[in-house]
């Protein structure tokens, strides 16, 4: 009777035990990245009162298996569910991210690395990616070599918001491009009039807008070649920037003009003779800043050649073509801008102020290519565009820009846009996987720490999108808890427990008899 007890009272412990971890589940039924535990039975060792025994030929007594009364039940183990997701909640918020796949966010706190399956993340005061309860987000960081990349080593703290990454430099532009087409039949091109206008925007080191304005006529000698000329280059605010203009109360109209000294040279399809370009005043520039480059009938700088039967560009400059060996093939129709004069110089290229060996040979200014124009018949109709970058969008140049936003992808790269529309890789989540995933321990704070058996975190993380996994953005993963299971399984548990608690009061009314036998 009094095995029967302390059965008894081992049933209601391994139930009170089962109801706390039902209790717990149910808690946290709405908390993000919860997984749900389950609790594990065993029956305590057995006291053997008769040993068992085998077949005995000699005496012919057949086997006899042996007695033996269990003692109760307890704890075999308390599991956790980890590799069932729990719901997805959208949040729409950048910086909250889940995990398709088995994998684990890694965190640091205090120095130590947890694991976590809620991506519910945010960014702290000095820019660094960390959970609400303050564990910093490990990942990769830019690779230095490539910005492009990210490079796999030791996770370390992802400072997404660093000062370095609320703003970009500027660029200054390298390549440009003209395109369309040229229409010889067309009376607004043709030889004695003003010319086509066309213009192309750049940027210079520090990030200032320019626009230099230029005219396209027909030549008077052949109907397949045109002139080129340049009239202007204006900042952003359509300012020459060859005149400078004071106020002067005694000038007419208030303003005095002077010359601010800045040329422009012009390097036609690889020459090594640049052609430069200083302005000549009028009469009455210093009450109209007006002036010509040269003298108003000079011929133009340079001429664009196509070829007459087939429309198409040959070159720029007096007839060069690729086949003089003295031109490379690659500066067949290319004009090289650069402008000259400005004190201190924001068109020189950054490695000929180092003192560096610059690529190619010219390190300022620009190149504008005219190989994408052609002369096809297009109703009398000419059109003349400009693109910053050359045709793969290389070398456009930008100015300086901050910080408008942050996304992440599924493969848990971060990036960074800014308002001068330039995307830059900031960093990668990393995530951890496990040989046993149900062996990490919890801590609390939705955090695991790795145990022996649980498998060993390697300090380096994984590609999200390693084994098929990724990162969905602007979702997190709820709690796995299934409330049809816990409520089922609370049923069962107090049953069991009533059940346990029938076993003392019926050993107790046992003992009760037995006592009364001495009456």
């Amino acid at each position: 009777m009094m095995r029967a007890m302390y059965a008894g009272v081992a049933g209601l412990r391994t139930h009170q035990s089962k109801m706390d971890v039902i209790g717990n589940n149910i808690a946290n039924v709405n908390t993000a990245g919860f997984k749900a535990s389950t609790v594990i039975f065993n029956d305590v060792f057995y006291q053997t009162t008769q040993a068992s025994s085998g077949a005995n030929e000699t005496t012919g007594k057949a086997g006899i298996n042996a007695k033996q009364i269990g003692l109760g039940s307890t704890m075999a183990a308390i599991t956790k569910n980890i590799k069932e997701p729990g719901g997805s909640q959208a949040t729409n918020d950048p910086f909250h991210v889940m995990i398709n796949g088995d994998a684990f966010f890694i965190v640091k706190s205090g120095g130590t690395n947890y694991f976590t399956k809620n991506g519910a993340f945010m960014v702290d005061g000095n820019g660094t990616l960390c959970t609400a309860t303050g564990a910093i987000v490990q990942g990769w960081q830019v690779d230095p070599d490539d910005p492009t990349k990210t490079k796999s080593a030791a996770v370390s703290d992802l400072k997404i918001m660093s000062p370095e990454n609320r703003s970009v430099p500027p660029e200054k532009t390298d390549y440009a491009y003209l395109s369309g087409n040229i229409d010889k039949k067309d009376t607004q091109i043709a030889y004695g009039t003003t010319g086509k206008n066309f213009q192309v925007s750049f940027y210079d080191n520090l990030g200032y807008y320019y626009t230099a304005k230029f005219t396209m006529t027909q030549t008077e000698e052949n109907t397949n070649m045109y002139g080129v000329k340049l009239t202007d280059v204006v900042d952003a605010s359509n300012r020459s920037i060859f005149v400078n203009a004071e106020r002067d109360p005694d000038a007419p109209g208030g303003v005095t003009y002077t010359e601010t000294g800045v040329t422009v040279n012009l390097t036609i399809g690889g020459t090594d003779t640049p052609i430069e370009l200083a302005i000549t005043p009028a009469d009455d520039f210093e009450t109209s800043g007006k002036f010509t480059f040269g003298e108003a009938d000079d011929e133009p700088p340079f001429n664009v050649y196509f070829d007459g039967a087939s429309g198409k560009f040959v070159s720029v400059g007096e007839g060069i073509t690729a086949n003089e060996e003295e031109v490379r093939e690659e500066d067949i129709g290319i004009v090289n801008f650069k402008i000259s004069g400005m004190v201190p110089d924001p068109f020189v290229a950054p490695a000929a102020e180092e003192g560096e060996e610059a690529s190619g040979d010219r390190v300022n200014g620009f190149d504008l290519n005219f190989r994408n124009l052609t002369m096809y018949g297009d109703s009398g109709s000419t059109s003349i565009e400009s693109t910053m970058g050359d045709e793969e969008g290389r070398g456009k140049g930008k100015r300086a820009g901050k910080m408008i936003g942050v996304s992440i992808d599924s493969a848990g790269k971060i990036y960074a846009s800014y308002d001068n529309s330039e995307l830059k890789l900031l960093g990668q989540i990393a995530v951890a996987t496990f040989e046993n995933p149900s062996g990490l321990e919890a801590i609390g704070d939705s955090m695991f720490k790795e145990t022996q058996n649980s498998g060993r975190f390697d300090g380096q993380g994984e590609d999200p999108t390693a084994n098929g996994g990724s990162l969905s953005p602007g979702i997190v993963e709820m709690s796995n808890v299934d409330l049809a299971s816990q409520f089922t399984d609370m049923i069962t548990t107090q049953r069991g427990f009533q059940a346990n608690s029938r076993i003392i009061t019926t050993s107790d009314t046992l003992l009760e008899e037995l006592i009364n036998l001495k009456r």
